[in-house]
């Protein structure tokens, strides 16, 4: 953790500080302890050429006694033993226990170091009022008071008890965040760690004071008539809203999204007032869209819709027997008899006509429908031309072949002079000329 860097170069630098001495053992120890609070790359070098280096034969100062001197040296299991030279009763009272540190080193720890460090891991990473063992309404000289106990209780230096480290890091995160007003505060309305990005409640650091919602508080949860007033003619937390409604305040909280309404009964008057114009006129271009649409469509709602032309077949059959010819171009078609004379417009066309005796003379819907008849058929004879004069030419290419070798020409000319029978037709009825 970055709380623990201070501490960790400080204890490098006195690693180096034994290792430049001669002392390898008491060197290797401050700079585990080091890797242990915060690791870094010179701490990891260090440890490696100490590791490296031969054990010094003796810590102690030459010119000392030897019969009052300790010993130190390491067993085949990397334990640390102090051996006197004087009788076992001068010796030193023995810890209730030991616990192994990094790189076999064996770290030596009481019952009550064991007990605070069994309570700290036991709480919640963020539940850092009970890490620190404080209530949530104690004042700031308790957070501190109770960080210096615990800390001094829980540092690698003076705790060699499992879990002892991570514990360490629980209380120091714990004091980070409750020793800042800011942070103190958020956590205690959302009850999580204030600089996660996952928090319910996003800190200061993150640009929530910068936003549109910063500053306010909720009052009532906001309701779906709410929201909608807020876009559609009320307001929210950026000040009045497009129709000039009531005020809305907002923020984010541990109890959800709230709001605040104000404004009397007058300002509620007018905001209604506003709403309505502004509504009107943002629906003006569709209301005038709407009506030229309807003004174009009235023509089609009053008038009656065409009567369609009768069927014909160009080709006799038992429905289509009536035959009749065109008076423009003279190509016959059959029709239905009945269906025929019973047509709404050509039927009393024709009706007329028998009765004026004015034969020759056709009413203009006949007309128009043998018009319609006339086109079809020179359109499905022009099709027929076409595709049998594209027929002769890649016959006379496939006769002639590449460069006329060996050509019968007597064929090629034969194939020209072929005869396209809707071609005739069609310079016969005078659609194509000679």
């Amino acid at each position: 953790m970055e709380s623990n860097k201070d501490e960790a170069l400080r204890c490098l630098s006195i690693a180096q500080k034994h290792f430049d001495a001669g002392n390898a053992s008491s060197a290797r120890k401050f700079c585990q302890k080091s890797i242990s609070l915060f690791e870094t790359p010179q701490a990891l070098k260090l440890l490696a050429s100490i590791n490296a280096a031969p054990e010094s034969s003796s810590s102690a100062p030459q010119g000392a006694a030897t019969s009052s001197a300790a010993e130190e040296h390491i067993s085949s299991s990397g334990t640390k033993q102090r051996h006197s030279a004087a009788s076992s009763s001068s010796s030193k009272p023995k810890a209730n226990g030991t616990a192994g540190g990094m790189g076999g080193e064996k770290r030596e720890y009481t019952a009550e170091q064991h007990t605070v460090v069994k309570r700290v891991r036991a709480c919640k990473v963020t539940d850092y009022y009970d890490i620190l063992g404080l209530q949530k309404d104690c004042e700031e000289a308790d957070i501190k008071r109770a960080y210096r106990k615990l800390a001094l209780a829980l540092h690698p230096d003076k705790n060699g008890a499992p879990g002892a480290d991570e514990a360490f890091k629980l209380v120091s995160k714990a004091f980070q965040v409750l020793s800042d007003p800011q942070k103190r505060s958020i956590y205690d309305q959302s009850g999580s760690d204030p600089e996660s990005r996952f928090s319910g409640m996003a800190s200061p650091s993150n640009g929530f004071a910068t936003s549109p919602f910063a500053g306010n508080t909720f009052e009532g949860e906001l309701s779906p008539e709410d929201l909608f007033n807020m876009f559609f003619g009320g307001s929210g937390a950026f000040g009045p809203g497009f129709g000039g409604g009531p005020v809305f305040t907002a923020t984010f909280g541990p109890g959800g999204f709230r709001t605040t309404r104000m404004g009397g009964r007058a300002h509620a008057a007018n905001a209604t007032a506003n709403d309505t114009r502004s509504i009107f006129i943002q629906l003006l271009p569709l209301l005038i869209l709407f009506g030229f649409s309807l003004l174009s469509a009235l023509p089609s709602l009053f008038s009656t819709p065409p009567v369609p032309d009768p069927r014909y077949s160009f080709s006799v059959s038992s429905r289509y027997n009536v035959e009749r010819y065109t008076e423009g171009l003279g190509i016959r078609y059959f029709v239905d008899g009945t269906e025929f004379s019973k047509h709404p417009v050509i039927g009393a066309e024709l009706a007329r006509e028998k009765s004026k005796n004015t034969k020759g003379r056709q009413g203009p819907a006949l007309s128009k429908f043998e018009g319609s008849v006339e086109r079809a058929y020179t359109q499905e004879l022009y099709l027929q031309c076409q595709r049998g004069v594209d027929r002769k030419e890649r016959r006379k290419e496939a006769e002639i072949g590449l460069f006329g070798i060996g050509t019968d020409w007597e064929k090629v000319r034969k194939i020209e002079r072929e005869v396209v029978e809707s071609c005739e037709e069609l310079k016969r009825l005078g659609v194509l000329k000679n």
